[in-house]
């Protein structure tokens, strides 16, 4: 039987990040498959996290400030949670 495709959550994950200029800009990942690890795209390859996650999705969001949703250090969001500039992450995962 095939497998079916990762369920959508509904809405935008914004979240901040240093672009090559030194200066913050904004990214976000519009209506994210739920159940899959996410890398923020800007932050592979960089020595940098991503901060300031927003999660204005209708699914729980959990962010790892390790890539591939590893390690010791996450935090869960409720749907329409915004963290502050002191959180950081590399990755995350919808349920």
């Amino acid at each position: 039987m095939p497998a079916s495709p990762a369920a959508a959550a509904t809405g935008d994950f914004v979240y901040t990040y240093v672009g090559l200029n030194g200066l913050n800009l904004r990214g976000e990942l519009a209506n994210p498959d739920s159940g899959v690890c996410i890398n923020i795209p800007e932050t592979v390859g960089s020595s940098l996290p991503a901060l300031a996650p927003r999660n204005y999705t209708t699914s729980t969001a959990t962010v790892f400030l390790d890539a591939d949703c590893d390690g010791d250090v996450y935090r869960t969001m409720a749907p329409g949670q915004r963290l502050g500039n002191s959180l950081r992450l590399r990755s995350v995962i919808f349920s």
